[in-house]
């Protein structure tokens, strides 16, 4: 794996910090895993899962004790994008800012390419 690949999604501190909180609860999970699905509003949606599995050639990134993995189909689609938590009014979220959505829907958890 390049070190391109390792850094073309970048986690918020905002976002580490909640991975951790929410890991910290868990007695068998160690990291977020991102994915992203056909289907949605806007044809594709972003996925969020607790795992303890990584697989050879997942993209793992690491940031202040929170880890994140992203597969590398789903890699194709995220490249570029900054995940972040939002706490707000709206409610709290993990939020994903893609450069390669061309559109999106309102609430943030599918999008076009």
């Amino acid at each position: 794996m390049s070190d391109t690949l390792a850094t073309s999604i970048t986690v918020s501190e905002a976002a580490a910090r909640r991975i951790r909180a929410i890991l910290a609860r868990s007695d068998t999970d160690n990291a977020l895993r991102i994915s992203v699905e056909g289907g949605g509003c806007s044809g594709f949606s972003y996925k969020f899962d607790l795992t303890h599995e990584s697989d050879g050639d997942d993209l793992v990134i690491e940031k202040d004790g929170a880890r994140v993995i992203v597969d590398q189909t789903s890699l194709a689609y995220l490249d570029g994008s900054v995940v972040d938590f939002v706490d707000d009014l709206m409610g709290q979220s993990f939020q994903i800012r893609n450069p390669n959505a061309t559109a999106s829907c309102g609430c943030g958890t599918s999008f076009a390419i």
